[in-house]
């Protein structure tokens, strides 16, 4: 039978909460400001002529919910509106996961992703610019 001794080390060790934020499953008293954070698309699939754009929020949780009653929601919820070079409409995602988009054209382009409430009220936005080849 072999001892076990852990070994103590200096490095702070983060909780769930510090990684993944507050629980879904509690209300949160004067939620924080809801952040966007949006990455340019990336590398490989661009240079194929697919654009896969990587996001995160924080204090907002997207989710397919939406109507007034969803305001009063906590911790907060939304979604988003992504509008391609500047086309007179957006298309909404509520998935959580990377924006997926095919079709265009090679050469400039941008992508408006907007952070809305469940009532399609626009929140914050992050803009995109890149080239196809």
């Amino acid at each position: 039978m072999t001892d076990y001794t852990p070994i103590a080390t200096t490095a702070s060790i983060q909780s769930a909460r510090d990684i993944i934020g507050s629980s879904p499953l509690v209300a949160i008293d004067n939620e924080a400001p809801a952040k966007l954070i949006v990455d340019p698309p990336l590398p490989e699939p661009l240079a194929q002529g697919r654009v896969f754009i990587q996001y995160r929020t924080e204090n907002l949780r997207v989710l397919p919910v939406f109507g007034k009653g969803a305001l009063d929601v906590s911790p907060r919820i939304g979604h988003l509106h992504i509008t391609v070079d500047d086309l007179p409409w957006h298309f909404v995602d509520a998935s959580g996961e990377t924006i997926i988009l095919v079709g265009l054209e090679p050469g400039p382009h941008k992508v408006l992703i907007e952070l809305a409430d469940p009532t399609h009220k626009v929140i914050t936005s992050e803009t995109v610019a890149f080239t196809l080849p």
